[in-house]
């Protein structure tokens, strides 16, 4: 995607040629800044801390995170550890242990002295690997869109709801829930997107509405429970979102908030949505109770981070001193509140058979484990 006229990445090498340079997205969107990972310590910790963020790109981090690794030593040893590192920086996103997964087995067999090299490349192929995803999402998710708005009294816009922040920043670049969104945007289609806040961090706030202004997509950022609202009136055609972990059986674990929007889809008839890459897929689950949910810091509930009269990026106190604060990061929505699941080859519904259908080799391949 573009910011003022220049195409980046979210990920990318620095032109030393072996550090790993990424948009912090903590800075964001008052602040365009990057940062250069010079190791796999450091690649964690901007996993961990939110740095990056995002399934997809959570897993394109960790894999440059093990090329960190492994030029500085290259050992069986050094490898266990880093992987080790990396898989315990964020729990829920499966996409994080798929990719840790991938540069294993890549590196199983590689002689020590040209696994760096290797590495990189594996990661860097990854990352080409996870745009082509998202840009054939989006392929798919404009044809649901503009299916969708073919109903529509011409002369309205079409209104989507999305929740957290499912686009390019989430991703190498395109998006998951915003691809679509982009694609129809620029073939001409008169559309509005409503902005969940998505409370505690803000990522709707702060990063969908800067990457939709950023494009040019009319937009507007609302609080998280005034989705139910607008629905009720009607102002609400369609609803999309990502997704940090799918079950083979169709449920989906999002951002905290997105259930509760589901059954607001439902009990309104607003189509509800989930656009993900296939490695976002756990085939190894059935059950969306059995992913495992995150829980980050109380300081994220009971402070707020913003941009201060002075200019500069700080904090805010808003909870009563002495009060407790708990922060599930993710919640699950079960298979059958979602419409349909938007994958990089086709639309499926939200069903172990709908799943082995697009993807009969890797439900196969999980079956035979």
């Amino acid at each position: 995607m573009r910011i003022d006229g220049r195409h980046y990445r979210t990920i990318w090498l620095d032109e030393d040629g072996w550090r790993v340079r990424v948009i912090d997205q903590t800075r964001l969107p008052f602040r365009f800044e990057t940062v250069a990972l010079a190791s796999c310590a450091e690649a964690a910790e901007a996993i961990r801390g939110m740095v990056v963020r995002g399934a997809p790109l959570i897993g394109a981090t960790a894999a440059y995170g093990v090329a960190l690794a492994m030029r500085e030593d290259a050992s069986d040893e050094n490898l266990s550890a880093a992987l080790a590192r990396l898989g315990a920086a964020r729990p829920t996103a499966v996409n994080l242990h798929w990719a840790l997964a991938r540069m294993r087995e890549r590196l199983g067999g590689v002689a020590q002295a040209e696994r760096a090299a290797t590495a990189y490349a594996e990661a860097a192929a990854l990352c080409d690997e996870d745009v082509a995803l998202c840009r054939a999402i989006g392929q798919h998710g404009h044809a649901v869109i503009r299916e969708r708005a073919a109903t529509r009294p011409a002369g309205t816009p079409f209104n989507i709801l999305t929740h957290c922040n499912a686009g390019w920043l989430a991703t190498v670049d395109w998006g998951t829930a915003l691809a679509p969104i982009y694609l129809a945007h620029d073939a001409g289609m008169d559309l509005h997107v409503w902005v969940d806040e998505t409370r505690p961090r803000n990522q709707g706030a702060a990063l969908t509405a800067y990457e939709l202004g950023a494009h040019g997509v009319p937009h507007t950022v609302i609080v998280d429970n005034a989705g139910g609202h607008l629905m009720q009136r009607g102002q609400v055609d369609m609803v999309i979102v990502g997704t940090d972990r799918t079950t083979a059986t169709g449920d989906v674990a999002n951002k905290i908030g997105t259930y509760l929007k589901a059954l607001a889809a439902q009990d309104t008839g607003v189509p509800f949505y989930v656009a993900l890459p296939s490695p976002t897929i756990d085939w190894s689950l059935s059950d969306g109770f059995a992913i495992p949910i995150e829980e980050r810091a109380a300081a994220e509930v009971t402070d707020l981070c913003g941009l201060t009269e002075a200019g500069e990026i700080g904090s805010l106190r808003i909870v009563a001193p002495g009060s407790a604060a708990a922060n599930p990061a993710f919640d699950v929505t079960p298979a059958r509140l979602v419409t349909g699941l938007i994958t990089e080859r086709g639309v499926a519904p939200a069903s172990r058979e709908g799943l082995a259908a697009l993807f009969p080799d890797l439900a196969g391949k999980a079956l035979a484990a």
